[in-house]
């Protein structure tokens, strides 16, 4: 017995070794970066985006290292999954210096923002946000059910949110939105769909965290700015009935804050 353990860890370490090297590769082009920006700022945001890319990359390489425990040692090797999510954190940080974290920025106070990575395609972003979703659910997947990162991972997923949203140029996709003739309409419809997909989880999690964990002012009120995003996109793409309801549900919301305060139910 003691032969196979010694077996296995040799073999996971042989293939961690090779992921852990991968990673470092990784982590110096992090480094080296950093230092030409803070030399040069010309084209930051466009190299923010790659380093948002090169972190997600580097947190499925922590994720692998902790699938290859889980098939060879047969335990989950949460050193390696809590790298992966503070690598992730990283990647949101890198989008939220481009876009800003605000769920509740308008749409028309992002122009600057649009114009700095508008030599970024719709489609590109799109396929950015799906693998920063993936990596999430990856990590999300490797802690379990059962993870003390459990309400944690709605903050994650609610800043994962906000910059999705952040980075959709809404002038532009609500054009496209409705043209089938447009080059980007493809990307277009399905970057909404998760975008209004993200926020109403985000807007259930935190009134989930606020019920059922934490009953702080801030959850059910960050639920209630969710809400609220939702309503505004619904708003930009013309369906007024379906914003109507979604401000009626803000306002119940709004007064379950109000009255669990006064019964002092909330923190």
């Amino acid at each position: 017995m003691a032969k196979l353990d010694s077996e296995s860890r040799e073999e996971f370490n042989a293939e961690a070794d090779h992921y852990k090297k991968r990673i470092n590769e990784s982590l110096e082009k992090e480094k080296n970066m950093l230092t030409v920006m803070k030399n040069d700022s010309v084209g930051i945001e466009y190299k923010k985006l790659i380093l948002a890319e090169e972190m997600i990359y580097v947190a499925t390489l922590y994720v692998a290292i902790n699938g290859s425990s889980m098939k060879i040692l047969k335990i989950k090797n949460n050193d390696a999954l809590n790298d992966a999510r503070k690598t992730l954190y990283k990647a949101i940080i890198y989008l939220e210096e481009i876009v800003t974290n605000s769920i509740n920025v308008a749409y028309s106070e992002l122009s600057d923002q649009m114009a700095a990575i508008s030599n970024t395609p719709v489609q590109k972003r799109y396929q950015l946000m799906q693998k920063l979703g993936l990596a999430i659910q990856m990590v999300i997947d490797g802690f379990g059910d059962n993870s003390k990162w459990k309400w944690s991972f709605v903050e994650l997923q609610g800043r994962f949110a906000v910059v999705a949203k952040n980075l959709l140029d809404m002038k532009t996709a609500v054009k496209d939105y409705f043209d089938p003739n447009s080059a980007n309409y493809d990307s277009t419809v399905l970057y909404v769909r998760m975008v209004r997909k993200l926020i109403d989880d985000s807007a259930t999690a935190y009134r989930d965290r606020y019920e059922l964990s934490t009953r702080r002012i801030d959850d059910i009120n960050a639920g209630i700015n969710f809400l609220l995003a939702s309503r505004r996109i619904a708003v930009a793409l013309g369906s007024s009935d379906e914003a109507e309801e979604i401000k009626k549900k803000a306002i119940t919301w709004k007064k379950l804050m109000e009255a669990d305060q006064k019964s002092g139910k909330s923190n």
